[in-house]
This record gives structure tokens, sequence and C-alpha cells, in this order.
């Protein structure tokens, strides 16, 4: 249940952080004004506390496996919101930094 919760929250995080630096990308680049930023800048903000909710109580940690969710969910949010095509180099990329999140957040310790 623990990595349910865990993966959930990297999942939320994940919309916070990159929708909102994707708000701020679009009221800057895309001259949409600034409300887009302000939002942009709030939802980045929130990002911070859902990273405070995971389980595991190390700050290192979480944020390195964030790392290779953001990589994947970045690509994944393009796709969605701004139609780019990933090409197989960054599908491979995205698989491998999954795999270290998994390596890194999910491995057996003792």
């Amino acid at each position: 249940m623990l990595v349910l919760r865990s993966i959930a929250l990297f999942l939320l995080a994940a919309v916070f952080e990159i929708g909102g630096a994707w708000l701020v990308w679009q009221g800057v680049r895309e001259h949409r004004g600034w409300v887009w930023i302000g939002l942009g800048v709030i939802a980045l903000g929130v990002y911070g506390f859902v990273a405070t909710a995971q389980p595991d109580p190390h700050f290192g940690r979480i944020l390195a496996a964030y790392g290779g969710v953001f990589v994947a969910g970045s690509l994944t949010w393009g796709v969605v919101m701004d139609g780019y095509r990933p090409d197989r180099w960054d599908v491979i990329g995205a698989v491998i930094c999954l795999i270290g999140v998994a390596v890194i957040m999910y491995a057996p310790r003792t």
C-alpha cells in the first residue's frame, strides 16, 4: 500500500511541477501573460508540499527519484499538451529513468 501511495504522490507532484513550469512557459514564451505565470508559480509551490507527503523520510532519495518521474512526465506532458512526438531515444531514456526510480525508491532495504 505504501508503494501505491508513493506512486500516486509522484504522479501528483509531476502534475503540479510540470504543469507549473508549463504555465510559466506559456505566460512568458507564448505571451499569455501574468495570470498564467502566477498560476504556474502557485502550482510549483504546491509541488513542494506534495513532495513532503512521500512516506520515505529522506529528502535526497525523494528528489533523486522524482527526477526520473519528471523526465518521463515531461515527455508525456509534451505529447498531451503540445503535440510533441518523442522519438525512440526519448522513450528509451524515459524508461531508463523510470527503472532508476524503481531502484531508488522500491528496492528492498534492510
